[in-house]
């Protein structure tokens, strides 16, 4: 039984290989979203990410992604890793204290 596609490409990206990826997106989606809170809930066979933000009018879903466990882990280690990489260039990140009524 040969490797998936996702497979090799975590192969290589693990041997610090990397590879191109052509993303097509609207003009209004690759702007992004700003999100200064956010909660994440599972299940058995999902996690469930809601991206929001705070604001003097209220708290707002700006995005929700829903991803398997197994790719959850992915995301987990992709965002250690590149964490680690922004404070080595960087410095390190200080966290503030969230605020009494923020959504956590």
């Amino acid at each position: 039984m040969g490797l998936t596609a996702e497979q090799e490409a975590l192969m290589d990206i693990e041997k610090g290989q990397t590879q191109q990826m052509q993303v097509n997106t609207t003009d209004e989606l690759s702007r992004g979203r700003y999100s200064n809170s956010m909660l994440v809930g599972h299940g058995p066979e999902e996690f469930t990410i809601d991206w929001l933000l705070q604001s003097h009018s209220g708290t707002h879903l700006v995005s929700r992604i829903i991803v398997t466990p197994g790719h959850m882990k992915r995301i987990m280690k992709a965002l250690e890793e590149n964490l680690f990489k922004y404070e080595q260039n960087f410095g390190e990140i200080r966290m503030a204290e969230p605020a009494p009524t923020m959504v956590q």
